[in-house]
């Protein structure tokens, strides 16, 4: 029997499954290859830059996966829209990392830092203009769709930069951001995924509701990994260091009865190593992160009820493997 196969936290393991997911993920990359050639061959460098650096593919993988819960899932429109979800996340990338002042993506030079800001503004403008071209094909709903999910990708950017006003409580407006800003997305991949590989109505509701509450929990598992992971490939505390509110600082922030020198710690950027490191130290071991993991885990049974409404598949497996390492990773 072949070994399962572990793509981005999904597990495949059936090899039917696999050899579709792997076929449909070449087309998707050619496809991507052919929607970034311009003219013009500095736009054509500029945009391939962040794409050729490297990264998961999870957006198209996502989608490809999930259309296994339809008839079809080899419908040309469902290649077709897994390469529109991962144009667009490439190009909020352009645009995240001017704002972020960002050097490295992916191990490589940011675009920003290669070039200027306003390349990477125009590339990532340009990245966006092909999204549109490409979901174009797929018709009026899925060019609705993309464009909401736009909306809400740049509402979640925008509050995020704003902050929570003084009369809104900090918890829900950071989880209100990790939804529009992260699972806005991943509930168009799922979206799509039941909708052009003709998956009745109900079950592309329950795939959406699947893609929201398991794109929040990876949000939230990113961060406490942030924290407590020591074999993750980066550097601990690096959100601490930049002072980026996560969910475990605000249970922290939020907890009268909390560790003062914790909360005195994790109340803005911490510039000292070994403050970083006893933040990291204490806050690994602090009730904050223990609701942080609580609230993960409520994320992830959400997630793990809506598969329960979808038929049995080999695509279901997968996908409940996902919330499984989602949850797995920060342990």
């Amino acid at each position: 029997m072949n070994a399962p196969t572990m793509l981005a936290g999904i597990q495949l393991a059936d090899p039917d499954l696999t050899a579709r997911v792997s076929a449909g993920l070449v087309r998707v990359e050619e496809l991507l290859e052919r929607e970034l050639i311009s003219e013009f061959a500095f736009v054509t460098e500029a945009a391939s830059h962040l794409m050729h650096a490297g990264g998961k593919r999870f957006r198209p993988l996502f989608t490809l996966v999930a259309a296994g819960i339809g008839p079809n899932p080899d419908s040309d429109d469902v290649i077709t829209a897994a390469a529109v979800t991962e144009l667009i996340h490439l190009a909020t990338l352009y645009h995240d990392d001017v704002m972020d002042e960002a050097e490295l993506r992916r191990g490589a030079k940011s675009a920003n830092a290669r070039w200027d800001n306003s390349i990477a503004i125009l590339t990532g403008d340009f990245l966006f203009a092909h999204a549109s071209r490409l979901v174009a094909r797929l018709g009026p709903d899925a060019v609705r769709i993309i464009a909401e999910t736009f909306a809400e990708l740049v509402t979640g950017q925008t509050r995020e930069t704003v902050g929570a006003s003084p009369d809104e409580d900090p918890i829900d407006h950071h989880l209100r951001v990790l939804d529009e800003k992260t699972a806005s997305l991943i509930d168009t991949c799922a979206r799509y995924a039941g909708m052009f590989s003709g998956a009745p109505e109900e079950h592309v509701l329950a795939l959406r509701r699947y893609g929201r509450a398991v794109g929040v929990a990876f949000q939230i598992s990113d961060d406490i990994i942030d924290v407590c992971s020591t074999d993750s490939g980066k550097t601990p505390g690096t959100d601490l260091r930049e002072g980026v509110p996560t969910l475990s600082v605000l249970y922290t922030l939020a907890d009268p009865s909390a560790d003062p020198r914790l909360r005195e710690l994790v109340a803005g950027p911490i510039q000292a190593e070994a403050d970083v490191a006893e933040a990291v130290a204490l806050l690994a071991a602090s009730p904050g992160m223990a609701r942080a993991r609580a609230t993960l885990a409520t994320y992830a049974d959400a997630a793990a009820a809506e598969l329960r409404l979808l038929p049995d598949s080999s695509a279901k497996e997968a996908l409940a493997s996902l919330v499984g390492s989602v949850v797995d990773r920060t342990r």
